[in-house]
């Protein structure tokens, strides 16, 4: 079957985003505006009170004005967008038997991660839904779904959680490596990737997670004995989020979990997320760059969960996302009865504490991603022969690796 880069589905998802980006730049321009118009005039004194009348009097006058043209730039936006909606909702084809390509599949992962939440809460058709994935095609979690699927599925489960703004097609590099079917190969699993939105809390794909596992558990063609989760970078703090609510909900698959692998997983926090809010408060200094504060707001709830690590609802609930302020998360342990290992990777080639504080892997500072914290209560403890630092290698370095591979499979293969 014939993939295709771009669907003519697409187009409805496009442009609502070309009407939520327009009418966003228009409300950025009127804060400017307003912004500017409010502030004192240099080299310019008033004198009296006759001129500071007049001076509020042509403020009030232009605010309308502005207003005026602004909410008119608006309301002819919002009546080309409705349009839109309604010319392309009826022209969407059903195109849902039509694969996908890699690289549409890439697009639209990065979509989802920098703009997901936005999108679901627009019900955007390009939103990405959670679910198991085979050959690049949803998956029905039936059993006579996966038994058609996967006719010779063991009874050991390889569950491959992708990252943030990726998909499950990534696992493949571009030499053809797949961590997943090599490590399922060599170990006699059988393995599920998954598909999900990035750009949504990670307390809510992790609460998800947990059960579309008890629906796998439930559906799988033959009793489930073992297991194996590997988590590269978000995927890692999700699995975490997952056992925290598959606990609550008292599920079945977690008795199942033999071992955790986090590959990369920023457990307290990426360099990238911290230094996007340090970006925000520069321009929150200036009222002339005030309202350009909103352009580094339009990360999504994903995205800034990654600036400490969040894992569950009341890390974020309630509080602004975007303030600066000391690291809110509950201490969240590693699961019980659960073999936990962690993989870190370094761009330096030898060890140094500064690069390992700043640089880490380019992305995930060492300590993040190795669980290691000042705070005891917060402090994730990896045995010594279950955590590896590579050296020389980037964050999206681990998913090609061989060695790294061949650790996962050191630490997957049982012992006599």
């Amino acid at each position: 079957m014939k993939k295709r880069h771009f669907h003519w589905s697409d187009l409805h998802g496009y442009s609502r985003l070309a009407i939520d980006a327009t009418l966003g730049v228009t409300d950025l321009v009127e804060a400017m505006h307003l912004n500017i118009l409010q502030l004192p005039r240099p080299f310019t004194t008033v004198r009296g009170k006759h001129s500071k009348r007049s001076k509020g009097r042509v403020q009030t006058a232009v605010r309308r004005t502005t207003g005026l043209v602004y909410g008119s730039v608006r309301g002819v936006t919002r009546m080309v967008g409705a349009g839109l909606d309604l010319a392309l909702g009826r022209l969407q084809p059903a195109v849902e038997h039509i694969q996908s390509s890699k690289e549409r599949a890439a697009v639209l992962s990065i979509l989802n991660g920098v703009l997901g939440d936005h999108m679901l809460s627009r019900n955007n058709p390009l939103t990405i839904t959670m679910g198991w994935r085979h050959e690049g095609k949803p998956l029905e979690l039936t059993t006579e779904a996966l038994t058609q699927a996967m006719p010779q599925a063991k009874n050991r489960i390889l569950v491959m959680l992708h990252g943030h703004c990726m998909n499950e097609l990534q696992w493949t590099t571009g030499s053809g490596h797949n961590h997943g079917e090599v490590l399922a190969h060599n170990s006699g699993f059988t393995p599920m990737v998954l598909r999900y939105n990035t750009g949504l809390h990670v307390s809510q794909n992790g609460r998800a997670l947990a059960d579309q596992l008890e629906q796998l558990v439930t559906a799988w063609p033959t009793p489930v004995q073992e297991i194996s989760i590997v988590g590269y970078s978000m995927g890692g703090l999700m699995a975490r989020s997952a056992f925290y609510y598959g606990a609550l909900a008292q599920h079945s698959w977690m008795a199942q979990v033999r071992k955790l692998i986090f590959v990369g997983s920023p457990h307290h926090g990426s360099m990238l997320e911290r230094a996007g809010n340090l970006v925000d408060i520069a321009l929150e200094v200036s009222p002339y760059s005030e309202a350009l504060a909103r352009l580094g707001k339009i990360r999504s709830a994903g995205t800034t969960d990654l600036r400490y690590g969040n894992l569950i609802d009341e890390d974020w609930m309630g509080r602004d996302r975007f303030a600066r302020g000391a690291d809110p998360r509950q201490p969240i342990p590693l699961p019980e009865k659960v073999q936990c290992y962690a993989i870190a990777a370094m761009i330096a080639k030898e060890h140094s504490d500064l690069s390992a504080k700043l640089v880490g892997d380019g992305l995930v500072p060492l300590k993040s991603a190795l669980g290691k914290h000042p705070d005891s209560s917060r402090a994730l403890v990896f045995a010594p022969d279950r955590q590896k630092v590579f050296y020389g290698m980037t964050h999206l370095g681990l998913l090609g690796s061989q060695a790294v591979c061949d650790q996962m499979q050191t630490w997957l293969t049982p012992r006599p």
